[in-house]
């Protein structure tokens, strides 16, 4: 029987689609069906499992799947024992303390015996606690935000993307306790032939993350700016300079990072550098 990888993946919303998307990115076939659990790939050793988000880590340290994408959030609230091997970039969001618009509470040291609703009573316990601050935190599994609009707590404690729901629902935001990420988890038992595949796989993530964070960059430059342009470039190696057509010019190859990308080429007009070419880059090994 071949060795499959056994991977599992939430069954729907954001982070389930992030996940797809980073496979199909790695070259790798996933066949999804309306309502499928399970299914195998067609060109990569993995068979992929589609959970509740919640039950991921436990999957993962059960051994019933080897490999588990969920969000940090999820993660450290289940106090589940997996090992984190990769992280992943997306599905980014923050777990947040929200009061009613109208209270005027302003600092956490206003939750002083309050009643707080959330869905992680783990993660707020210890952000109270390395705050000293003394409320009562009431666990319910969804809705949170109504919670103060019908009298249930004072507060809540959720996740937050880009606030929108906190504002519906009358909320601000007072304190953000947690930042998450999707992250990759691993049990902790792995057979060897298991770990082989387990690389292969993240050496395709690696390689396409590392190119999201780059560019490739192409412009023409005068000969007699080429130390000054090069020099600015770094690149892999370094730049790969070939003579142009008119004489006195090359035309200049390299690699940029997404961060230095602005104040690079800003230095490369100063410098003289014209017909700049900028192309994102689909896969980069290093």
């Amino acid at each position: 029987m071949k060795n499959y990888l056994k991977i599992a993946v939430q069954k729907s919303g954001r982070l389930s689609e992030d996940s797809l998307n980073l496979f199909k990115e790695c070259g790798i076939k996933v066949e999804m069906g309306k309502g499928r659990l399970r299914t195998v790939s067609s060109n990569f050793p993995a068979e992929f499992l589609f959970l509740r988000d919640d039950d991921i880590p436990g999957y993962v340290e059960d051994g019933v799947a080897d490999l588990g994408i969920v969000g940090e959030n999820v993660l450290v609230e289940s106090a589940k024992q997996v090992e984190v091997v990769k992280t992943l970039g997306f599905s980014k969001c923050r777990l947040s303390i929200a009061v009613p618009k109208e209270t005027s509470f302003s600092l956490p040291e206003d939750l002083h015996g309050k009643r707080i609703a959330t869905s992680y009573p783990r993660i707020l316990s210890e952000y109270l606690q390395k705050n000293h601050i003394h409320a009562h935190i009431h666990e319910i599994s969804g809705s949170v935000e109504i919670a103060p609009s019908i009298g249930l707590a004072d507060a809540i404690c959720d996740i937050v993307s880009s606030g929108s729901t906190l504002l519906s629902n009358g909320l601000k935001e007072l304190d953000s306790i947690f930042r998450s990420e999707a992250v990759m988890v691993a049990h902790s038992g792995l057979a060897e032939e298991k770990k082989a595949i387990l690389e292969r796989l993240l050496f395709r993530i690696s390689s396409v993350q590392t190119a999201k964070d780059h560019k490739y960059v192409l412009l023409n430059a005068p000969n007699e700016k080429l130390d000054e342009i090069t020099g600015i470039l770094s690149g892999m190696k370094s730049p790969t300079v070939m003579p142009l057509a008119i004489p006195g010019w090359s035309s200049v190859h390299s690699v940029l990072k997404e961060n230095d990308f602005w104040e690079k080429i800003e230095s490369l007009k100063e410098a003289g550098a014209q017909g700049i070419l900028v192309i994102p880059i689909e896969k980069m090994v290093v």
